[in-house]
């Protein structure tokens, strides 16, 4: 699935992706390929985000907002305040603040 993360000052993050995890409103929620489609509101909390590699990977992580989880460097980790997601045809964008 692509991802795109976009924030009020740059695009975060560019990307196929394997996974994602979001904070939704009523509860943490995981979306993987062919996932059914979504609109969801984000409360504060951490989106996790799992790569397959490093390799085509297209940050443009201007504040260092986007951390390399230490245990597994497949994961990203990137923490909001709020946002919106939507998923589509295996395309996932989230505005966040």
């Amino acid at each position: 699935m692509y991802l795109e993360i976009v924030t009020p000052e740059a695009i975060l993050f560019s990307s196929e992706v394997d996974s994602l995890t979001v904070p939704g409103e009523n509860g943490e929620f995981q979306m993987l390929n062919n996932h059914a489609p979504v609109v969801s509101n984000l409360k504060e909390g951490t989106i996790k985000i799992h790569i397959h590699s490093q390799a085509n990977l297209k940050l443009d992580d201007l504040d260092g907002k986007l951390i390399i989880d230490a245990v597994d460097d497949k994961i990203l980790t990137l923490l909001i305040n709020s946002g919106t997601l939507e998923l589509n045809d295996n395309k996932a964008i989230i505005l966040a603040d």
